[in-house]
């Protein structure tokens, strides 16, 4: 069994869409970020970051408990753990380890700061601005991207899509706008919306 500590952000839905999808036993244990639950001495035993998500897994290799962060590394772990979402030919893992670093880091990063701006108490117009042109930008590569080939990082489903499904799913809640236009983005993200594993995923 593994223990999932999360909310719904976008790192937080990574971590869960990757253990629904490997089909990975979890319990959910929801921090609310609000009360400060992430700074709590508890967690930070297990994060000394602060940050969510974080996974325990109890049963990890050689049976031995694994304490992990950083959704990306969590999405790895899943998929490694459960022999899922990474392609077997090699000549295809560079194309799928671009697409994930992309997702990971470019569009998620941009969305906390948009995020954090638009929040911010007056809001910085300029900045917001400026995180919404980025972040639409990063959409329209993915868009021309998609009309190339069926899937993130090339012609099987891979980590990129579930990486990438939850950055456009918070952005498409918080800022529909910024993916509206790109019927190719649209097309993938409707394909991934359907999934089972997803649609329990995103419910936090």
């Amino acid at each position: 069994m593994i223990d999932l500590y999360a909310a719904g952000t976008s790192n937080g839905m990574r971590a869960r869409i990757a253990l629904e999808e490997c089909g990975l036993p979890y319990k959910l244990n929801f921090i609310d970020l609000g009360k400060g639950e992430h700074k709590t001495p508890k967690f930070l035993a297990m994060n000394p970051n602060g940050q969510i998500p974080v996974i325990v897994d109890h049963e990890g290799p050689g049976g031995l408990s694994v304490t992990l962060s950083q959704s990306t590394a969590i999405l790895l772990y899943c998929a490694e753990k459960s022999g899922k979402f990474l392609p077997k030919d090699p000549a295809a893992r560079p194309a799928m380890l671009q697409a994930l670093m992309s997702a990971s880091t470019d569009v998620t990063p941009v969305f906390g700061a948009l995020t954090a701006m638009a929040n911010a108490k007056p809001p910085h117009e300029p900045s917001v601005q400026a995180f919404k042109d980025r972040l639409r930008s990063f959409f329209k590569v993915w868009d021309e991207q998609l009309g190339k080939r069926a899937f993130a990082g090339g012609d099987e489903m891979t980590v990129a899509d579930l990486s990438l499904f939850a950055g456009y799913w918070r952005t498409k809640g918080a800022q529909p706008a910024l993916v509206e236009g790109f019927p190719n983005l649209a097309k993938w993200a409707e394909q991934m919306a359907v999934r089972p594993a997803i649609q329990r995923a995103v419910k936090f």
